[in-house]
């Protein structure tokens, strides 16, 4: 087999993985659980205490990346890497890493739509828009976040 044939069949190996319906749908189920959670917290920080947006996101991101690699550990990608502690804690710092694509996004799209707009959203006193903001932010990132922890953090075409 030639180098070429070889790049070929590695790319269609990975495309294939990455096409998984059933694990795109648990990827999705467990960024859910993340950006409810993460959203909760930018929403108490910055509606209830008045924190910067960016300040709460950094917050709410890593509680959320913490539950969402906790929860793709033991579901979505539970078939994939080594047991025990040690191969836990290399994936641990591998999602993370991989992560701030997807993260530089998220933070990204909210600066944007929190310091270059003017923007509110006020219910009851709270302003919700950057947690709509977050949201927005957290959408984008997803597909980011997909490729890279199927790919790197859990090497699904193996």
């Amino acid at each position: 087999m030639s180098w070429f044939e070889e790049l070929v069949a590695g790319m269609q190996a990975r495309l294939r993985a990455l096409a998984s319906g059933a694990r795109i749908g648990q990827f999705v189920s467990v960024g859910i659980s993340g950006a409810t959670l993460e959203t909760i917290i930018v929403f108490l920080l910055t509606g209830v205490i008045t924190i910067p947006p960016l300040a709460a996101k950094a917050v709410g991101a890593e509680a959320s990346i913490s539950l969402m690699f906790l929860l793709n550990d033991r579901w979505t990608f539970a078939r994939e890497g080594g047991q025990g502690i040690a191969a836990i804690g290399r994936r641990y710092i591998k999602s993370h890493t991989v992560r701030l694509g997807g993260l530089a996004v998220a933070f990204g799209t909210l600066y944007v739509l929190t310091a270059w707009t003017d923007i509110s959203l006020i219910i009851s006193g709270a302003d919700f828009w950057p947690t709509i903001a977050n949201l927005i932010g957290i959408g984008v990132g997803m597909t980011i976040n997909y490729v890279a922890e199927s790919l790197i953090t859990w090497r699904v075409h193996r």
